[in-house]
């Protein structure tokens, strides 16, 4: 749902397409930038036009730059840019920066550092999703460093926001003797080559989970024994390329918490190598092989692993990629289960199942708003789509696909847009997610349980509203009590579940701190419901 670090946006970002030279579409360097005085030429009152003052800001005359300083740790110092695009928008932007640093030390986390934000927003100013990647600088530079890249404009981008920043370093200095932005064409974004999966063979002598496969509204193993999925969405690497104490969580998730499922929230930009920090040359192979650990982890110790591919909005067809490849890694593997989309959102039923054009104002209707993150992109191939994609695989593992209203609403699906299972398949399952803003749990989860297993992907409960301010305080409704009952509702109803989230700050966190301490509001009732302790729901919500 929502990470509560300053750095989500960031961490989540697509790699963006560097070059050493990349040519603009008008080829002309004299072509003006969209960011006025981007390169310093116009000076007034010993103070280039354009850029505004700030702590830690100044205009060094003799170098004719502008120059960050972090004079003391923890320190942030900016500088804000907006770069307004023409009518029509251009395919893509060319970003042309000119700096140099020194004594660069990371802060207290590693990715606190010399840095550039970039932000896509619409005419209203709301935030466009993906953001371009910038570059992170640590240490010193040799002398001046020019970055050169292109980016794709998100559909609907009126602007660009930039910002050069020392992010909380412990210290710095960041000099910048020019920034420009010019319209580009896609067609100058470098493609990164995919280095294709083979198929995971389990360890040998692992003592894995049995297969399981859908019968009627249940999960069961290929002797008719019932399976229920209890467990725990475990965090990071939706954000990071690295994964965050992954090692040490999966088994203190399962062994001592007792889950026998673990919700594993991936990107399927980190996937191929395309995410911050990563090195493109290879392919995401690194990221592949700690997902391969989690699962390996968990499988080892009897338990089931949920491979959530963590986008928002609509299906994309970068996701036709990324599914044909995890699945054909994956294929076949007893403990692993294939979350297609985490949270669809702004669609029509008919959208949602099948895709198409994206601009048709017959794909939105308007869905309660869980988060900043905007549907973006042109056609989408639909949940069907992806199903598809992972049964020409010849993948049989079982499939889950989440409901519209940000994965919370499955009413569609009793209404006649639930998906196509392709022969050979293990079954689809239905995924909600539970949060207290959302009202009237049996039309949108329980009447679909009737008929269809269902998986409660993410269920969480905040302390109070504070850190969820993107929530209309109409839909505020009050959190007394809620936690039991909504655990005493899946219990009741059998449903299979992962707590939302095995994370100190990834909200609402089910634990506090790295010692996996349980939350008092949330992370104590998590516990007890895997160990067992049965909860009565006094209230249907």
């Amino acid at each position: 749902m929502t990470r509560t670090s300053t750095l989500t946006t960031l961490l989540l970002l697509p790699l963006i397409a560097s070059t050493s030279h990349v040519a603009r579409a008008a080829n002309d360097d004299s072509a003006a930038s969209l960011l006025p005085n981007g390169n310093f030429k116009t000076v007034t009152n010993d103070w280039p036009d354009e850029w505004p003052h700030g702590d830690g800001i100044t205009w060094e005359k003799a170098d004719q730059c502008l120059r960050l300083r972090s004079s003391k740790p923890g320190q942030m110092v900016m500088v804000y840019r907006r770069a307004n695009l023409p009518s029509p928008p251009p395919e893509a932007l060319e970003i042309r920066v000119r700096l140099r640093y020194s004594d660069v030390k990371s802060g207290e986390k590693q990715w606190y550092d010399a840095t550039f934000f970039a932000h896509f927003k619409d005419k209203a100013e709301r935030t466009l999703s993906p953001d371009p990647a910038m570059p992170h600088y640590r240490g010193a530079s040799a002398g001046w460093v020019d970055f050169d890249a292109a980016v794709k404009v998100p559909k609907g981008a009126a602007m660009l926001e930039i910002m050069p920043a020392l992010f909380q370093p412990a210290s710095g200095t960041l000099d910048l003797a020019s920034c420009q932005v010019f319209p580009a064409t896609e067609y100058l974004i470098p493609k990164v080559p995919i280095i294709p999966s083979e198929p995971i063979v389990p360890v040998k002598g692992s003592i894995l989970p049995p297969e399981i496969h859908v019968s009627g509204n249940q999960l069961k193993t290929a002797d008719e024994k019932i399976v229920w999925l209890q467990g725990l969405c475990v965090d990071s690497l939706e954000w990071s390329a690295g994964g965050e104490h992954l090692k040490e969580s999966i088994p203190v998730a399962i062994e001592q918490w007792k889950a026998n499922a673990i919700r594993l929230p991936v990107l399927d930009s980190f996937w191929f190598g395309r995410g911050d920090w990563q090195n493109p040359k290879e392919g995401g192979l690194p990221y592949r092989k700690i997902v391969d650990s989690v699962i390996e982890a968990a499988a080892s110790r009897g338990a089931y692993v949920i491979l959530d591919l963590h986008r928002f909005g609509a299906p994309q067809p970068e996701q036709i990629e990324f599914w044909r490849d995890a699945a054909t890694r994956y294929k076949n593997h007893p403990a692993v289960l294939f979350e297609l989309f985490n949270e669809p959102h702004d669609l029509s039923w008919k959208f949602w199942r099948d895709g198409g054009d994206l601009g048709n104002p017959q794909s939105k209707p308007v869905d309660a708003k869980d988060n900043a993150v905007q549907l973006t992109g042109e056609i989408s191939p639909g949940m069907q789509g992806l199903a598809d994609v992972v049964r020409s695989t010849g993948a049989h593992n079982i499939m889950i696909a989440g409901g519209l209203d940000w994965g919370y609403d499955l009413s569609g699906v009793t209404q006649g847009f639930a998906l196509i299972e392709r022969a050979g398949g293990n079954g689809i399952v239905y995924s909600s997610h539970i949060y207290p803003w959302k009202k009237d749990w049996q039309s949108h989860t329980l009447d679909a349980a009737v008929k269809y297993p269902l998986f409660v992907g993410e269920v969480g409960c905040p302390p109070d509203y504070s850190g969820f301010q993107f929530i209309p305080p109409d839909q505020r409704y009050p959190l007394d009590g809620w936690a039991a009952d909504v655990l005493g509702m899946m219990q009741k109803n059998r449903l299979n579940w992962t707590g939302f989230s095995f994370h100190p700050t990834c909200g609402p966190p089910a634990i506090s701190d790295w010692n996996y301490t349980p939350t008092p509001f949330w992370g104590v009732f998590v516990k007890d419901a895997l160990s067992g302790k049965a909860f009565e729901m006094k209230r249907m919500r």
